[in-house]
């Protein structure tokens, strides 16, 4: 067994400990991840790199989903996980962004030196 341990964020697009473990599988090896947030950007990076795998001949398992991606179930599953995953990363963006415009209608001022008490 090998291992490659990346350093940056799984949202960064030049990961280059993944390129070498991406290079290094051949056909019959199986490529695991902690977890499937830890392999991907994006749904459609995430569905990329496994169906590359698929055309290697090479499994896919993210220990935390308990996915296999050499079974017809496993790929299935892997589709319905990363889409409920791209839909909670866009509510917690969206949220992020609601929250201050929300502030500053009630006229709140965020960041500003300005003092208030309440009373």
């Amino acid at each position: 067994m090998r291992v490659f341990a990346d350093k940056k964020s799984g949202k960064t697009a030049e990961r280059e400990e993944l390129g070498k473990c991406l290079d290094y599988l051949r056909p019959g090896d199986t490529l695991v991840v902690p977890s499937l947030d830890r392999l991907w950007r994006s749904i459609q990076d995430l569905i990329s790199i496994v169906s590359n795998l698929q055309r290697r001949s090479t499994g896919f398992q993210s220990l935390h989903e308990a996915l296999d991606t050499t079974t017809p179930d496993g790929r299935l599953v892997l589709h319905v996980f990363a889409a409920l995953a791209d839909f909670i990363r866009e509510l917690i963006v969206q949220g992020t962004h609601e929250g201050p415009a929300a502030a500053r209608a009630r006229g709140e001022r965020r960041g500003s030196d300005e003092m208030r008490v309440a009373g």
